[in-house]
């Protein structure tokens, strides 16, 4: 594959091609570790208002069905099941992230696989194989638009995660080469998503559409819905289009050899991934502030020194939610260094009105370092009597070189379970005993002959 013509034929017919027992083991198990994390953060949103909201709005159009939304005692149409879930997973901003396109690759793509399964029985080899690849096409794609794409203002995992989303369905339907094809044209004309909605509801809105019109466009395919012979290489494809110059050789390089779920990370906290380093930093620096030895009240600036996409994607210093707050560097260095820890409670609406978490994050000053890399941050606190102090995070917890180990995820999945954001209503739901269950199932889904059974 390196001819630059014929770009949707070939992925077209390497999608067709690929079979379970063409993936190694250690892609099937990071794919596993996906979907844990997948579950874990779909039960976080169990009472999310931004969710509440968009079940009353969709339940009034549903045509019924026997699909399940993850973690309520809600069933639906495929296509609704497939938009709600997909919000669930992304909505805290808690999910898997993808380096270095910072697609959050699983919410589309699982949502729609699930919801699809829920009308045809699916074997947990032909999910896994589905999902895998799912995850490679969109990753793929948001390979060769990046960093312009999303330095334009498309929100990648939207924009690229319809992709994903219908290149899993249209494998796990089981659709000829010709109608792989149709698919990715019906997925590019219903790509979308900005930047420009990060902190709002608006956002969910177009993760969600990511897995419902993903599972659309296979479901079209499937009926013979023709699309155009190059929906993302023509003159007025997908790439250029969306991406202007898009690298063709890092979307093709080594593809069925080297997969992009290899490069899935899981964060330990519900925000941004490019505050993991800054987050871990101030953990740092907070001991030293417990202990006594730094007076917060005496800070004349905080410098925080990263990687341009830093400054660009949280410089958010007037917020008003806990939504916002999720991409907001002020808020997270604020609560952090006043509070020491960064789960969901810090980035609540609640938190936000924290006046001295407020003022310690209207201190910071961004220095952009194109020298380093995403996951990387340095901390510095300087003091008015001169004292200073600098922490510096190469590596944060939860990236490719420190990521969460099996346990972290069962245990991250174990703790939303059972936190107070699942909804009440859902008798038994969030058990250690259904949750341990779960997860016993997902690490050997390949073994199942049915894998609507994990939704619960």
């Amino acid at each position: 594959m390196t001819q630059h013509t014929n770009i949707s034929q070939q992925l077209s017919e390497f999608l067709f091609k690929t079979r379970y027992e063409d993936l190694p083991p250690h892609v099937i198990h990071e794919a596993k570790r996906s979907l844990v994390n997948y579950f874990a953060v779909c039960f976080a949103a169990g009472k999310d208002e931004t969710i509440a909201k968009a079940i009353d709005t969709y339940k009034a159009f549903s045509g019924g069905g026997r699909a399940k939304l993850v973690g309520r005692n809600i069933e639906t149409d495929m296509l609704s099941a497939a938009a709600l879930n997909a919000m669930a997973a992304n909505v805290f901003d808690f999910d898997d992230t993808h380096i270095p396109t910072i697609i959050h690759p699983s919410a589309p793509v699982a949502a729609a696989l699930f919801a699809l399964s829920a009308d045809q029985q699916m074997s947990g080899q032909d999910f896994l194989l589905s999902f895998i690849l799912g995850v490679d096409l969109e990753c793929r794609i948001g390979n060769a638009v990046s960093p312009m794409h999303y330095s334009k203002g498309w929100h990648i995992t939207s924009t690229c995660g319809v992709f994903g989303a219908g290149a899993a369905c249209a494998k796990a339907i089981g659709l000829s080469v010709q109608q792989f094809l149709w698919m990715l044209g019906n997925a590019s004309a219903q790509s979308s998503g900005l930047v420009e909605t990060l902190g709002t509801m608006s956002k969910s809105l177009s993760v969600g559409n990511a897995a419902r019109n993903g599972l659309l466009s296979a479901l079209l395919a499937k009926g013979d819905f023709s699309g155009p012979q190059f929906p993302l290489e023509g003159e007025r494809g997908f790439f250029k289009v969306y991406g202007e110059r898009a690298d063709f050789e890092v979307l093709l390089s080594h593809i069925g050899v080297e997969w992009e779920i290899l490069k899935n990370t899981y964060k330990p906290y519900p925000c941004g991934v490019v505050l993991n380093p800054v987050i871990e930093g101030c953990m740092t620096l907070f001991k030293e502030i417990k202990e006594g030895r730094l007076d917060l009240g005496e800070l004349d600036y905080i410098e925080l020194k990263g990687h341009p996409l830093l400054r660009q994607r949280t410089d958010r210093g007037d917020i008003k939610t806990g939504r916002q707050s999720q991409v907001s560097a002020q808020h997270a260095v604020g609560i952090v260094l006043t509070k020491g820890c960064a789960g969901l409670a810090e980035f609540s609406d609640e938190a936000v009105e924290d006046q001295f978490a407020k003022w310690v994050g209207s201190k910071i000053r961004f220095v952009d370092d194109v020298s380093m890399q995403v996951e990387s941050a340095c901390v510095g606190l300087y003091f008015k009597d001169k004292r200073e102090l600098q922490v510096r995070v190469d590596h944060a917890k939860g990236s490719l070189q420190v990521p969460l180990t099996d346990k972290e995820l069962e245990d991250k999945l174990l703790t939303l379970s059972t936190q107070t954001h699942l909804t009440p209503s859902r008798a038994g739901v969030g058990s250690e005993f259904e949750c341990k269950n779960l997860l016993e199932k997902i690490w050997t889904i390949e073994t199942m002959d049915d894998v609507s059974t994990l939704l619960i």
